[in-house]
């Protein structure tokens, strides 16, 4: 009885114990050296144009590496690939032809398979595998996404606003072909609800979206000449970008006047813009170079003599259009000094008479009346290019 109920019991063994402590330690440094192996590496953000590092490397094994391979699915490429290999010996190699932007600069015995991309374009964005081969343990591989950021391309347009009472737009202002998309405002500064302002943005199959900020106002006097700036932002720009610009509202040349600079100078006065051309005519005849001497809006008398009597005519004129002055020239015979002297005198008496007669002949003559008057009166010269008025100034001497 007591012999088989001692074969029932279980006999604790001394070796079991030990095997199954020495099993436990086995399975806890396989799972440390599980977990110790890693690759490491990340995503990259770079702009267009940069450099990209796209790191990797193992840590935590002593394994053998035998090969580091690269793959790529780009938007160039879009079907995931081998396109580089680096060998312990034969080191870089490319697969399916090379490209010179890419350059290893890892260290294989350090099991550093880094590689550096320059010059990286659009094309480039995507994602890249990196893949360690190692002994015993296998291929171990990370991927590396690779996000390309565009700055836009700025610039702000004049709509060349022409003078007048309704709602224009004034000017665009564009942030080209960005990604991600950029913001586009206006600071109007003092203008406040004068003008007003419209965004819109375009985006196109490759991502990147082109953005338009309008300026629109009403162009008066009041607004030319006000500066306004356009800001650009966006996470593709290190910094906001600020483009200045001066509200221009174009018109044709006002009224023309020709004042006198000196005795024998005299100068064709407008406002206009962009700013009036001058062209000066002599009635009836050609401009004698010997004569006269003509310099944009200024016209010199060279010899006052009788040969250069005549009506003179100077055109300002520009995009817009165009209108006319006119300056009487009459110089008599004799000494030009004297002539120049006895002018105030001449003038004074001369008006004296015209006065008197043109009253007299008024009163007396009713058909000539509104001839008369119509002939003094300045004539409204509100035409395009090639119609304008004119206005007459009279310098005799004797």
């Amino acid at each position: 009885m007591i012999s088989g109920w001692m074969e029932l019991l279980p006999i604790p063994s001394i070796c079991d114990s030990a095997l199954l402590r020495v099993l436990l330690v086995i399975v806890s440094l396989l799972c440390a050296d599980v977990e110790a192996l890693r690759v490491i590496g990340g995503s990259v953000t770079v702009k267009q144009g940069s450099t990209a590092i796209l790191s990797c490397y193992v840590t935590g094994t002593n394994d053998d590496l035998t090969q580091i391979t690269w793959q790529r699915k780009t938007r160039e490429k879009p079907h995931n690939d081998n396109f580089l290999t680096i060998l312990p010996r034969e080191g870089v190699q490319f697969v399916n032809g090379g490209d010179d932007r890419f350059k290893y600069i890892g260290n294989f015995n350090n099991k550093n398979g880094t590689l550096q991309l320059s010059n990286v374009a659009l094309k480039d964005e995507g994602s890249y595998t990196c893949i360690f081969t190692l002994f015993p343990s296998g291929n171990q591989k990370i991927e590396i996404p690779l996000n390309v950021l565009v700055p836009p391309f700025t610039s702000v347009k004049d709509n060349l606003p022409t003078l007048g009472t309704e709602e224009v737009l004034f000017a665009t202002c564009t942030a080209a072909g960005s990604k991600p998309p950029a913001e586009v405002r206006w600071l109007t500064g003092a203008l406040g609800d004068k003008v007003r302002t419209t965004a819109n943005s375009t985006q196109y199959d490759n991502d990147t979206t082109t953005t338009v900020s309008s300026l629109f106002g009403v162009p008066t006097r009041e607004i030319n000449g006000h500066q306004v700036q356009c800001v650009i932002s966006g996470d593709s720009l290190s910094k906001e970008e600020s483009l200045l610009f001066t509200i221009q509202i174009y018109f044709s040349p006002t009224e023309v006047n020709i004042r006198m600079i000196s005795e024998d100078s005299f100068e064709c006065v407008t406002e206009a813009k962009p700013n009036a051309n001058f062209i000066w005519s002599r009635s009836g005849q050609s401009l004698l170079e010997s004569s006269v001497k003509i310099d944009g809006a200024k016209l010199q008398l060279l010899s006052l003599t009788s040969d250069i009597n005549g009506l003179y005519q100077c055109e300002a004129s520009n995009t817009y259009g165009s209108k006319r002055g006119q300056l009487y020239v009459h110089v008599a015979s004799g000494s030009c000094s004297a002539a120049w002297a006895l002018l105030g005198v001449f003038i004074c008496v001369f008006f004296l008479s015209i006065v008197g007669a043109a009253v007299w002949y008024f009163y007396t003559h009713e058909d000539q009346r509104r001839r008369f008057t119509f002939f003094w009166r300045r004539v409204p010269t509100n035409e395009p290019a090639g119609n304008s008025a004119a206005q007459q100034e009279q310098h005799q001497m004797e």
